[in-house]
């Protein structure tokens, strides 16, 4: 039996990737999966204004682009957030969209926004799925940890205080630094991402991730707490603390599975030692946030269930001080800033 479990894994990727891809199933394939025939790639996207590339950060192993946004007279001693486009998108369609050039200037701290690169993504994901991507000191991780070393250097960043977030395969390429590069981060958020080490190959992935293209809810695994967090635990030799994280979804993805939300708080509860029960639940503009207390009563995690919400990270379009953002595609207004109540999780609107 587990002979044949093998041999569909590798059986039915193949024969999927054989089929014609309609100009609509294109949508769906080619944004997790975008070596598949038909889906074609384009020119390099430069950062864009007021984004700046920095072209020589390190040896760059996953060829990714280093774009980022230092705020006028930026004193020393800031923080740093790292953000993550998803598929689709580029760092330029990822800094005011969402709010983040906005509370960087506000709130003062240093913006980085790797990209990818159509060479190694033709729909420009992060390749969080692959082992040579996905592993520390390797690939497209390590050129993200070069990208904070250059920016700690040049900005001379507050090194206690580095954050990472992102959308979708951002997402899952947050989980990846966050479990890589633990020792660097004081906290992370996901936003319907998958746990780290879900897949190690584009085949686990697509059958065993969350995954869907086809706008059907794809199978996700359901592993022990204890299995998922050791995923984590055996990424680097960082022996803890942990970072602290926030985890969002929407209840209305059918690209990631909402479920993938419950095996990240069952990673990320275990490695940071809390249980699943929330110390805490409330509403943020009618989402549902339940929070996670060590036993000294910190909040180290939180889950926030955005209602109705498709595949995207909300936003809530507006000039008051919780609102934020444009829509855009995968950025969708949904009556919450997750940026905003983001920045308040890692406390990075009261550093002076």
């Amino acid at each position: 039996m587990q002979t044949l479990r093998c041999r569909l894994r590798l059986l039915v990727p193949a024969l999927l990737l054989a089929l014609p891809i309609t100009a609509y199933a294109a949508g769906w394939w080619c944004f997790w999966f975008p070596w598949l025939g038909g889906c074609g790639g384009g020119s390099q996207a430069s950062c864009g204004a007021p984004l700046t590339e920095v072209t020589s950060f390190g040896s760059n192993p996953g060829n990714l682009k280093m774009c980022r946004y230092l705020p006028a007279g930026l004193d020393s001693g800031r923080p740093l957030v790292v953000a993550l486009h998803g598929c689709r998108q580029q760092a330029a369609d990822y800094d005011d969209e969402t709010g983040w050039i906005r509370f960087a200037d506000k709130h003062r701290f240093a913006l980085l926004l790797p990209q990818q690169q159509e060479i190694n993504n033709s729909r420009r994901c992060f390749n969080w799925f692959e082992p040579g991507d996905n592993a520390r000191d390797q690939g497209e991780a390590l050129s993200i940890r070069q990208m904070i070393g250059k920016t700690a250097s040049d900005a001379n960043i507050d090194p206690r205080n580095v954050h990472v977030t992102g959308l979708s395969a951002g997402g899952a390429m947050a989980a990846v630094m966050l479990a890589t590069y633990p020792e660097v981060f004081a906290g992370g958020a996901i936003i319907a991402g998958v746990p780290y080490r879900c897949a190690h190959g584009a085949s686990e992935a697509l059958l065993e991730c969350g995954v869907s293209l086809t706008g059907q809810l794809g199978a996700m695994k359901d592993l022990t707490p204890a299995d998922w967090g050791a995923r984590v635990r055996n990424a680097s030799p960082h022996g803890g603390p942990f970072p602290r994280v926030s985890i969002w979804h929407g209840t209305s993805d059918t690209t990631v599975n909402p479920k993938s939300q419950e095996e990240l708080l069952d990673q990320w509860s275990d490695v940071l030692r809390i249980d699943r029960t929330p110390d805490a639940e409330d509403s943020l503009h009618g989402h549902q946030r339940r929070l996670y207390k060590d036993e000294q009563g910190k909040v180290l995690l939180e889950t926030v269930v955005v209602n109705g919400m498709g595949h995207g990270t909300p936003i809530d379009p507006g000039t008051a001080d919780d609102r934020c953002g444009k829509a855009a595609p995968f950025i969708l207004a949904a009556g919450v800033c997750s940026t905003f109540h983001i920045l308040r999780f890692w406390g990075l609107d009261s550093v002076h």
